[in-house]
């Protein structure tokens, strides 16, 4: 797991992008359990409500589900989903800007697409 370090971020939203990520990267593979709040709050010394709404979020997300008293296991059909909200999140964040201040340039998209490719600034 990795550390906490953003101070920028609630540690809840950190907690659950760790989790995420776990997901995402199959380090957490679906039906599989994720660790639990006593593991995750031990490990990263946080307290245990802060790993709770962390958790939580992912349940309200229906990434992750749990078991009365077994624990929090990983959705099927999470980690497509996760992938499909991240896409979309990378469109919106990187991907439209990009293209709108190469229209502000009048740079072509093909050009775009050409400088991608070369990996280089004309």
């Amino acid at each position: 797991m990795q550390p906490i370090l953003d101070e920028s971020q609630p540690i809840f939203r950190q907690i659950a992008q760790i989790i995420s990520n776990g997901v995402v990267e199959g380090i957490f593979k679906e039906g599989e359990k994720v660790p639990s709040e006593n593991e995750l709050s031990r490990f990263y010394n946080i307290n245990r409500a802060t790993v709770r709404k962390g958790l939580e979020s992912l349940v309200d997300g229906n990434i992750i589900y749990k078991q009365r008293g077994i624990g929090m296991f990983v959705r099927v059909g999470a980690k497509a989903q996760l992938i499909k909200e991240r896409q979309k999140q990378y469109r919106d964040e990187y991907v439209m800007p990009l293209l709108a201040e190469a229209k502000r340039l009048d740079i072509g998209v093909e050009d775009v697409i050409k400088m991608i490719k070369e990996g280089e600034i004309i």
